[in-house]
């Protein structure tokens, strides 16, 4: 299974956790945090996460930001809402509920 086949599902999950935990990142920000959390299992492409990030803001579960860097280069930042904290909380049940699941059947088959 490729690293991005890995993150079918789960990469709303991933990335409210994400900002739940470390708030106002950017993209590539993000999508370290997947892969180096992940121990180098996991990896967010930016043709994945972006439009997620999009779809998530548009959902009102993030929102996002533009700040100008250091280097001057200006970045989008994105940081959980209230709507995304609940919206976490679903996914992670939800995400107990399917690894729960599966556990079962891997021990019962």
């Amino acid at each position: 299974m490729s690293k991005s086949d890995s993150l079918q599902g789960s990469l709303d999950l991933l990335v409210l956790k994400i900002l739940s935990r470390r708030p106002r990142l950017h993209g590539y920000a993000i999508m370290t945090a997947i892969k180096d959390g992940s121990g180098d299992v996991l990896s967010a492409e930016e043709g994945s996460l972006y439009p997620a990030l999009h779809r998530m803001e548009e959902a009102g579960w993030v929102r996002s930001e533009w700040i100008k860097k250091e280097s001057g280069r200006r970045a989008r930042i994105y940081e959980l809402t209230a709507g995304g904290r609940k919206q976490l909380a679903q996914e992670e049940s939800r995400w107990q509920t399917v690894t729960s699941a599966v556990n079962r059947v891997l021990r019962t088959v």
